[in-house]
């Protein structure tokens, strides 16, 4: 079974709103068994243009985790918070065989 990410750019526009999303969602990863790779942090651009301010990676043990996690009604009652308070771009990825 392989890995799976998701990968994030989001921009955040009203970082109070955006705080309350933040707070909840952890719960809803580790629930499906994923983990932060990267939540934030300093990034630079080292080509193309970006498409977020902030970069976020959450690494699941399968792809079927991710959607459970993506799809499941914990993540979608939080969801409408990240998309009032910021614009983002986000990808589900599959991993490399271990």
């Amino acid at each position: 079974m392989s890995p799976a990410y998701i990968v994030g750019e989001v921009t955040v526009h009203n970082p109070e709103g955006y705080a309350q999303y933040a707070q909840k969602v952890p719960g809803t990863i580790a629930q499906h068994g994923g983990q932060y790779l990267v939540r934030g942090g300093n990034s630079t651009q080292l080509e193309g243009q970006a498409q977020g301010s902030r970069r976020v990676v959450i690494m699941f043990p399968s792809r079927a985790a991710a959607e459970a996690w993506y799809h499941g009604p914990e993540y979608q009652a939080i969801l409408p918070l990240r998309q009032a308070n910021s614009e983002g771009h986000i990808a589900l990825v599959d991993g490399l065989e271990a």
